[in-house]
């Protein structure tokens, strides 16, 4: 099985990340691991660092991990993670959450590499709805 680049979801509630982490989980044939990082240690609305680290180790299959937070202080929760945790395969992308998560899914399903999944998860910013 070739390694393929992981999917962290950061979020201020941890069913928001859950739920978007089922609905790409059932895109595709191709496995992708995904992790999500959700709400406070204590089970509030938050963002914990423990559980972004955690969630990125456990993403991490080699080819490297796109992380997607959902509002401000997820993005600065992750983005002291991975100032303490340097690793130039891990990128914090500047995504919408859901759209930028599906997009990632399907590139990183199809074997795309690091930069490509993160790309794809920027460029979902401009898809239209209507």
């Amino acid at each position: 099985m070739t390694a393929r680049v992981g999917i962290v979801l950061v979020s201020h509630s941890a069913d928001l990340a859950a739920g978007v982490a089922a609905m790409i989980g059932e895109l595709g044939t191709e496995h992708v691991d995904i992790a999500v990082a959700g709400g406070t240690d204590d089970g509030g609305l938050g963002t914990s660092y423990e559980k972004v680290s955690a969630a990125i180790e456990k993403a991490g299959s080699g080819a490297g991990v796109v992380v997607l937070a959902d509002l401000g202080s997820s993005v600065l929760t992750t983005r002291m993670v991975l100032e303490d945790e340097p690793n130039p395969q891990v990128r914090l992308v500047d995504a919408p959450f859901v759209e930028g998560a599906v997009a990632a899914k399907v590139a990183a399903g199809s074997g795309a590499e690091l930069s490509m999944v993160a790309t794809a998860a920027e460029e979902a910013r401009d898809f239209r709805k209507l």
